[in-house]
Order: structure tokens, then sequence, then C-alpha cells
């Protein structure tokens, strides 16, 4: 083999050698930027995540929609919460802004890039193996052509000696000597075209693998150069990118922050405590001091005996007293004055008085948690706040009625003066509906008015369905309007009644009839269980009930069952209820163990 041939196969297996070497590294390169892909992908991932995260920790602790928390809404340290977790959203939303813009601008374009990498590299590698295999086949092409000049001029030089080895011997025909010779001929005619051939094969492969290793090679080479630099350059495009994205939101990150700082800030402790004394004062006036009990004197006591075996002793004309039940016809003598302790056994040995259904019903709805529609329930100043929210409530609702009924009139007024508008009959219903709804708010807002308005002591406590059945009382019965045991159940202090009139005044009309008979019947004088000091004037206008003066004293007969009257006695013939939460109650130490409060 010669030199020549050597080395260019040397040449060519380098050349394979470096597109081998080219080849891995660019597919490499490739693998580098789908990873780098895979990363900043993830990366997306976990900012989702986290923005979703906190978001939902933001809505976990919003307050939602109840009272409480409409009235924690008041405080400065509940709204400054409120707003940091605001603040904390909107910091959410920049982390997904992060994986927005990073899915945008990275990984879409990435995505993108990868695809045109690799089939630019693939036509580029391409493209070198087809000069290659080009310069292959030439290269096989000159060397067959060679082996055929080689063989066509050993031929030749057979045939040569052939003739010229017979056309030294004699013993050879002329025509043998002349076949051997055209023979000769032919065969150096062969090698000539032979070698022509070859001459310009090997001009040919020349040329082309002066233009394989002189221009193709080369370009493919620097094609594959630019490139790999502009995947390099890419990449670190995309790295800067990735840190762009983080910055950009680090402004309104910042803001977000500043927002908390400031709500943290907005805390103002002396309002918040100011806040909640304003919301639970309850408008009492503090319990004046105790007064000495002197238990050396025994205390007033009536004891009640049958009119059938006692003298009646009538009532003395001209004193215009209260009477508390309708049934009592005749008083009892005033009885001697008795021990504490023998007024205690009494008390233990009577039997239970039983209530109405009325009162039985009231106490179970003040354990079920059902609070009466004007807020008695409460403390004068809780009573008048919740009272002047209702009002504005209701004053909203009739302004927002009255801008309907409006609209709907000028609608009405369009129809009248354009019928191809419409029909004007068409909005009657509509504004008949509205002005019944505006009725009913007003009388709502009328009630709450005279509610609100007996709270602030601009005017009477009293109520029309009293006026009513006192007077059908009065007719029914000549005797004065009394009181039982259900009397606290009928009225609240307000004067609104929990009953229907009708069965008040069946009841009354029935047990009018019932006790006519008994004339001769004495009334069942109860004996004191204490005394009470009241705190609040009381108009006990309504029937079954006593006036009180700021200040007075009364004897308790009668404690609270749970319905919020108390029965006392002013004196030997005027008893009554009055409302509980009016005053201050001293029970007996032997009758009931302690002193309480209300």
């Amino acid at each position: 083999m010669d030199v020549g041939k050597v080395e260019t196969l040397v040449k060519e297996q380098q050349l394979k050698d470096q597109f081998e070497n080219l080849e891995k590294h660019t597919q490499w390169g490739i693998d580098f930027v789908e990873r780098y892909t895979k990363f900043v992908k993830e990366r997306s991932e976990i900012e989702l995540n986290y923005a979703k995260q906190i978001r939902n920790l933001s809505k976990k602790y919003q307050p939602k929609k109840s009272t409480r928390e409409e009235e924690e809404g008041k405080y400065t340290w509940c709204r400054a919460f409120l707003a940091s977790l605001n603040e904390l959203n909107d910091y959410a939303g920049q982390h997904e802004l992060i994986a927005e813009n990073m899915t945008s601008q990275i990984i879409a374009e990435l995505t993108r890039y990868i695809q045109d990498l690799k089939s630019e590299r693939k036509t580029h590698f391409h493209d070198g193996r087809k000069a290659q295999q080009h310069i292959e086949n030439s290269w096989k092409q000159l060397e067959l052509s060679k082996r055929n000049f080689e063989r066509a001029c050993k031929e030749a030089d057979r045939a040569q000696q052939y003739f010229e080895k017979m056309d030294a011997d004699i013993n050879v025909t002329k025509a043998d000597v002349e076949k051997a010779r055209q023979q000769a001929q032919l065969r150096h005619q062969m090698a000539a075209d032979n070698k022509s051939e070859y001459s310009s094969n090997l001009q040919k492969f020349n040329q082309e693998q002066t233009e394989h290793y002189h221009t193709l090679i080369p370009n493919i080479f620097q094609k594959l150069q630019e490139m790999e630099e502009r995947r390099i350059e890419r990449v670190g495009e995309s790295m800067k990118t990735f840190a762009e994205v983080d910055r950009q939101i680090l402004p309104i990150v910042g803001k977000c922050l500043d927002g908390m700082t400031k709500a943290a800030e907005s805390i103002e402790a002396k309002t918040d405590s100011a806040q909640v004394v304003e919301s639970y004062k309850s408008g009492f006036e503090p319990p004046g001091d105790v007064e000495f009990e002197d238990y050396g004197q025994a205390m007033k006591r009536t004891v009640s005996e049958n009119s059938l075996t006692k003298p009646e002793k009538p009532d003395k004309p001209g004193k215009g007293k209260s009477k508390l039940f309708f049934f009592k016809k005749n008083k009892t003598p005033k009885q001697p004055k008795e021990a504490l302790s023998h007024r205690f056994n009494d008390l233990m040995t009577s039997k239970p008085k039983m209530h109405c259904l009325r009162s039985l019903r009231r106490g179970l709805s003040l354990k079920l948690g059902a609070n009466p529609e004007d807020f008695s329930h409460l403390p004068p100043e809780q009573r008048r706040k919740k009272l002047q929210a209702k009002i504005d409530d209701i004053n909203k609702d009739i302004q927002k009625e009255m801008d309907q009924r409006d609209a709907l009139t000028k609608m009405k007024d369009v129809y009248v003066k354009n019928p191809q508008m419409g029909d004007p009959s068409s909005v009657d219903p509509r504004l008949a509906e509205i002005a019944q709804h505006i009725d009913k708010l007003q009388t709502e807002l009328q009630k709450f008015e005279g509610w609100l308005a007996e709270v602030e002591g601009r005017m009477p406590v009293r109520s029309e369905p009293t006026q009513r059945q006192s007077s059908v009382y009065d007719k029914q019965s000549n005797t004065p309007a009394a009181n039982n045991n259900c009397a606290q159940d009928r009225e609240s202090p307000d004067g609104s009644y929990t009953e229907e009139q009708s069965s008040e005044v069946q009841s009354k009309v029935q047990t009018d009839t019932e006790f006519d008979d008994f004339d001769n019947e004495e009334e069942e004088m109860l004996p004191t269980i204490g005394t009470c000091k009241a705190l609040y004037p009381f108009e006990g206008n309504n029937e079954g009930t006593l006036t009180l003066a700021e200040g007075e004293v009364l004897f308790v007969i009668e404690e609270d069952k749970g319905d919020g009257w108390t029965r006392v006695r002013r004196n030997e013939e005027e008893e009554g209820y009055i409302p509980t939460s009016y005053v201050e109650v001293f029970l007996d130490t032997d009758t009931k163990g302690l002193c309480m409060w209300r």
C-alpha cells in the first residue's frame, strides 16, 4: 500500500472520530437544556403549590359572616389581622405570577428551542455524513479505476511479450504472429484507456477531497460550533430570566410586607379597650350600701283564715286601693306577729303553687335561647343599642323600597305617555306589593321606636292591648281587676302581651263565673320572705303591677320563677308584680341562706 493511500485512510478515520465526538458533545448539550427546563418546571410547580397553600391559609383564617365575627371587626387588632390576611393573599398572588412568568418566558421558550436545536443538529450531521459518504465513494471509484489500469498494464505487458516470442519463433506461422501482434496492440489500447480513466478519476478525487476538507467539513463544523454557542447563550439568558422573574415581584412583595407592618402599627390598645367598655356596659347603677337588718324585731305577717269560720272585715270606704285578684271579696283580720322560725316552718310546709302554661312556656323559651323581639333580656344600654341598630336596618329597608317605588312610578308615567313602550297596568301589582311591604316595615318601625323611647325614658310603658283588655274586664265584672300567678306571663316590662287577648278575656270570664259562688271565701295572705329596694323607677300602669319609686323598700312575698317578675307587698293591702331587674332583692337568711343581687 502506497503512502498516499495510507494518509488518506488516516484522515478519513480522524474525520470520522471527530464527527462522533461532536455528535456526543452536542447531544449532551441538548440533554443539559432539557434538564434545566425540567428544573425550572419543578420550581414553577413549587411556587404554585406554595401560593395555593398560602391562599388556603389566608382563606381558612378569614372571618366568617357571623354575628361574633362582625363584632370582632370593631377592634383594631381584628382589623389588623384581616388586613394582614389580605396582604398575605396578595403575596400568594405574586408567587403565582412567578410560576406563570417562568412557564411562559422560560419553559415554553426552551421547549420550542430544544425542538429547533434537535432539528438543526440533525441537519448538520446529515450534511456531514453525506459529504463523508461522497468522498468515500469517490475514493472507491478512484481505487477501482487504479486497479483496472494496473491490470490492463499487466495484460498489455504479457501480450507484448507473447507477440515478441511468437515473432522470434521461426516455426510459428505468419498468421499467428499477426494475431499476437493485434492482441498486443489491443491490450496496449485498453491500458491507455484505463490510464486515462484513472487519471481523470484521480484529478476528480483530488478536487473533491480538497473541497471536502477545506470547504464542506469546515462549514459543517462551523455551523455546529455556532449552534453550540447559541445553545450556551440561550441557557445563560434563561438563567438570567430566572432571576429577573423573582426580582420583578420584589417591589410588590415589599408593599405587601409594608402593608402588614402598617396594619400592625394601626393597632390601638386603648381604643379597643374603650370599645369593649362601650359594647358591654349595662347602664345599671351600682348597688347602694347594704342596710343593717335588725333580726331582733319580728316582721309583719298575715295568716289566711277561712271566711266561713272567721267574721268578715269590710273594706274601708273611700280608699282607692289596687286589688290584685279578681275573686277577692273579703279581707281577713290582721293576725298578730309571730316569730321568724314559725314563718320559716310555714313556708317549708306550704304546697308549691302551680304555674300556668304560659309561664312554663316562657321559661322554656329562655332556656332554649329564643330571645324576645324587644331585647328585654338585655341590660338597658345594650338593649338601646340593639333597638337602635334594628331601627336603622328597618329605615334602610324602607328607603330601598321607596326607591323601587319611585322607579316603578316613573316607569309607569313613561308607559302612560308612550303606550308603545309597555302597559302601565303591568306595574300596578308590583307597586301594590311594595306599598304593602312599606306599610309593614313602618308598622314594625313604630313598634321598635316605641320600645326605644321606653328605654330612653321618653314615654310611659303602655300598650293598646292592655287598655282594651282592661275595658273588657270592667264590663265582665264589677270587681276591680286582679292578678294571679300568671300575671307576669301576660305582660313584660314594656307592656306587650305574650298571648292573644281573646284567650285572656275568656279565661277571665270563666274564672269570674267560677268564683261567684264563693262570696264568703277570704283572701289568703302570703308570708313575706324578704325585702327589696328599687334601683330604678317603674310605672306600674298595667294590671297586676305596682308603681315603684327609686329607693323605695318593699316586702317580697314570692320569688322570681324565671320569667323576670317578682311579687311584692307595699303594705297590708297593696300587692303586685315588679320587674326583677329593677330591684335589689334581700331574702331572709333563715329562708334562703344567702343575699343575692339581681
